[in-house]
């Protein structure tokens, strides 16, 4: 894990979010530095869903700013957050399971050159150049599935079609990435890889990382920072010992 000087890859200052007359988050500031994982945690009905969404651009602020890189995305949509660089995966995988392994990584990788203006995606058809073919299997290969391309994505365990849903993520080359509840519906195991695979990622691609997690030791073997909310307000944000040592986290979240 590592720490830095520099100016915040996210930065959210004073987000409100309503839903009507019911307020769920208020006055939430956060900061992702680069190259380090944020994680955001709490107990149920927190606020850490909503916050994660209109982080990403799920949804939009009642009130308040979000900056990528330096740049206002507050009033930007999710997708076009994606194109600016940031990388989103959900609690549910979210892949195509009737089309093969191999098929889902060439949808991610020509969706992500027709958003840069190359690509035959609006045509209706994949192209499989030899360079694509090789992308493909490069970012299969970055997340222990470079043997499975031609099975389908559906008959994939749980925890893989996870890792295939990061590896499709990948091949956007987001300089970050989001992650809602990454080891949600996994096997202890699969959990364990999952956190290996994720520490890697940051370490070799010096990228930054968001998340929301339930299991407090994947945020703590992971996380530089962490931020706790509770009733929809920040109640911590330090690095893990910090969070650990809060008299106020403990009494609502990590108990006594």
């Amino acid at each position: 894990m590592t720490l830095t000087t520099q100016s915040p890859t996210l930065l959210a200052r004073g987000i409100y979010k309503d839903y009507g007359p019911i307020r769920v988050l208020q006055d939430v500031d956060i900061e992702v530095a680069p190259g380090t994982t944020h994680a955001i945690i709490g107990p149920n009905g927190a606020g850490k869903t909503t916050l994660f969404k209109v982080l990403s651009g799920e949804l939009l602020a009642s009130a308040g700013s979000v900056h990528f890189e330096g740049r206002d995305v507050s009033r930007v949509a999710g997708f076009a957050r994606v194109r600016e660089g940031m990388g989103r995966t959900f609690q549910v995988a979210r892949v195509f399971q009737q089309d093969s392994v191999l098929d889902n990584m060439a949808v991610a990788i020509e969706s992500r050159d027709c958003a840069h203006g190359r690509g035959l995606l609006r045509q209706l058809r994949v192209s499989r150049s030899a360079s694509m073919l090789d992308e493909c299997v490069y970012f299969l290969n970055q997340v222990g599935l470079g043997q499975r391309v031609r099975e389908r994505a559906g008959v994939l365990a749980y925890g893989e079609r996870k890792r295939l849903e990061l590896a499709m993520t990948l091949a956007l080359k987001p300089r970050m990435l989001l992650l809602d509840e990454p080891m949600a519906g996994m096997s202890p195991g699969d959990r364990v890889a999952a956190v290996e695979l994720l520490a890697r990622i940051s370490s070799e691609l010096s990228m930054s990382i968001l998340l929301t997690e339930h299991d407090m030791s994947v945020v703590f073997a992971l996380a530089d920072r962490l931020t706790v909310l509770n009733y929809g307000k920040v109640i911590a944000s330090g690095t893990p010992d910090e969070v650990k040592a809060s008299a106020a986290v403990r009494e609502v979240y990590l108990g006594h």
